[in-house]
């Protein structure tokens, strides 16, 4: 050990070589990360030109470019404007869908958080290829645009695409791991009480009490957006199907069961009183009449004939 001390005390000078070398390779480190990063966006950028091409997309025409096997100026096959519109403008939507998949559902919010956090520098560098994208966007399909303003938007579109791309695929790598074990925790308790607040088979008291919790546990950790918790809302505010009516209790069935009716139709006695109708009538009885007193002598009486 007093060899050891003795070395430390004759060389201490030798730990600011061993700083500089240290800060001279970390350095280089991070200038590589820097260059591979930058081919990576090359790569993805002419992807993202390769996939306009096949759309149908032309090529932004460079001035004094000659054809390999002619040795001729090149001239781009001439698309209309219109048509070139359209297929910018689904790209650029097709690329605003997704990105709202992030920004509206609050479960992927939750599994990637970086894609909501203008703070890593691959979502900042999306958010503002974006800004610019839609700050050109002309105004309908039918606009007149200079080549200039087409190439240009068409290069912000295509920008927009591969820094999504980027964004998205590093935020899928890293997920959470840029909270601590604590947050971590905090993100899966919110991950389980959301799917109790949009599960209709909960009641409306639980997934009330759930949504709250949700809200509580992502606090201080992800900010979500007016229009995040206006679509969680409204998932959470959806009413229960309609159950099937319960029977009543006690001898209710029977008594809700339609009677059977115990009298015979009309139409059974039909050919009876037929049969009454044309039978002849019966006569009527007679009425006995009255014992009339003796008459008096020399006077006849005669008896009254009966109806």
């Amino acid at each position: 050990m007093e060899q050891i001390f003795d070395f430390l005390r004759d060389y201490w000078w030798l730990i600011f070589p061993a700083l500089a070398v240290t800060s001279a390779v970390g350095g280089a480190w991070e200038r590589g990360a820097r260059r591979r990063h930058k081919r990576r966006l090359e790569v993805l950028h002419a992807k993202a030109e390769l996939k306009a091409a096949a759309r149908g997309t032309a090529p932004i025409p460079v001035a004094g470019a000659t054809s390999a096997a002619t040795g001729s100026t090149a001239t781009p096959t001439p698309v209309p404007t219109g048509t070139q519109l359209e297929r910018l403008f689904a790209a650029h939507d097709a690329v605003t869908a997704r990105w709202l998949e992030y920004e509206l559902d609050v479960a992927k919010i939750i599994a990637f958080p970086a894609m909501s956090d203008g703070r890593q520098p691959l979502t900042a560098a999306f958010l503002r290829a974006k800004r610019i994208a839609d700050g050109l966007r002309p105004a309908s399909a039918k606009a007149r645009l200079s080549k200039d303003q087409l190439a240009e938007y068409r290069n912000a579109v295509a920008d927009f695409e591969v820094a999504f791309d980027v964004a998205e695929r590093d935020a899928r790598r890293i997920k959470d791991s840029s909270f601590t074990e604590v947050e971590r925790k905090r993100l899966d308790t919110a991950k389980q009480l959301l799917s109790v607040a949009i599960d209709q088979a909960a009641t409306p008291a639980e997934r009330q009490l759930a949504y709250r919790r949700v809200r509580q546990e992502l606090d201080g950790l992800i900010s979500l957006s007016d229009e995040a918790i206006e679509v969680l809302e409204t998932k959470v505010a959806l009413e229960l199907p309609p159950a099937a009516p319960a029977a009543p209790a006690g001898n209710a069935p029977d008594a809700a069961a339609p009677r059977v009716s115990t009298t015979p139709p009309p139409a059974t006695d039909a050919p009876a009183r037929a049969a009454d109708a044309s039978r002849p009538a019966p006569a009527p009885w007679p009425v006995p009449a009255r014992p009339q007193p003796d008459p008096a002598p020399g006077r006849v009486i005669r008896p009254k004939s009966h109806p």
